[in-house]
């Protein structure tokens, strides 16, 4: 357990940032999704992320070797932060707040030094 703890506070910031997303309704961000109106958005946002944690779950507890599957987790923590920096002044963006950011950044950071860990 404590080889991953890191991974394992990356995938609690990143669970915790999309419960922070639905709060700041991202899905307006997202091409294809802004389009649709806040109800239907909304639906497929929140929907779309059960086959996501179902298969993070999945490979974490069935997988022989969950290893590949935490690293790229961890690479995608770091690159995450710089999505939202790609996206900042996006004029439907909502991640403005110190709480927002601190879950953003958490999980880079917690990214980051669980690959450092791996090395």
């Amino acid at each position: 357990m404590m080889e991953y703890l890191f991974f394992y506070f990356g995938l609690s910031f990143m669970i915790m940032h999309e419960i922070d997303a639905v709060r700041c309704k991202e899905w307006r961000i997202f091409p294809g999704l802004a389009s649709l109106g806040d109800k239907v958005g909304y639906i497929l946002f929140i929907f779309a992320h059960l086959p996501l944690f179902v298969f993070v779950l999945w490979l974490l507890n069935h997988s022989q070797n969950p290893l590949p599957f935490i690293k790229g987790f961890s690479i995608f923590c770091i690159v995450h932060i710089g999505l939202h920096l790609l996206f900042l002044k996006h004029k439907y963006n909502e991640f403005k707040d110190w709480i927002s950011w601190t879950l953003i950044i958490g999980a880079g950071v917690s990214g980051l030094l669980q690959l450092i860990r791996m090395a």
